[in-house]
């Protein structure tokens, strides 16, 4: 019983976000302002950006296309920016960019009842999962939530 109330909280809290993600202001690319307020430590950010980046790499394909990023300055920032580039992906963060094959890429990192919730978005793709800190960084403790838009809908 106790785990059916947790499974049914988790997915208010991810609709939640989802519907409050929405009303966040928009940036220059259509999508909400890079933000992580949470406070990792370089392991915990490491962790989760690696496990992030492997999720999205399964829906844009792996190493394909130019990831432009507008990070916050924060660690977990800088550690998703490595991680892409582990992946293979090339990032451009502050340069203007003609290149066809570019993808607009969005992250918010905030703390939810001793968790750490993970957005990351696209203009037509958000991935989002939870994450608890552990003695080596940071665990997921949620399935992966998958959204997908049209390209041609709104934000």
């Amino acid at each position: 019983m106790r785990k059916l109330s947790n499974l049914v909280r988790l997915t208010l809290l991810i609709a939640s976000v989802s519907a409050l993600a929405a009303c966040q202001t928009l940036g220059s690319a259509g999508l909400v302002q890079s933000t992580a307020s949470a406070q990792l430590t370089p392991e915990a950010a490491s962790s989760i950006a690696g496990d992030m980046v492997g999720r999205l790499t399964e829906q844009i394909g792996p190493g394909s296309t130019t990831i432009s990023l507008t990070p916050d300055g924060s660690v977990f920032g800088q550690a998703l920016e490595a991680s892409l580039r582990g992946w293979g992906y090339a990032v451009v963060t502050d340069q203007v960019t003609e290149a066809t094959n570019v993808v607009a890429l969005a992250y918010v990192v905030d703390e939810f009842e001793g968790s750490i919730l993970v957005r990351l978005s696209t203009l037509t793709l958000d991935l989002t999962r939870m994450y608890r800190h552990g003695s080596e960084g940071a665990a997921p403790i949620s399935p992966l939530s998958i959204m997908q838009r049209g390209a041609g809908e709104p934000v």
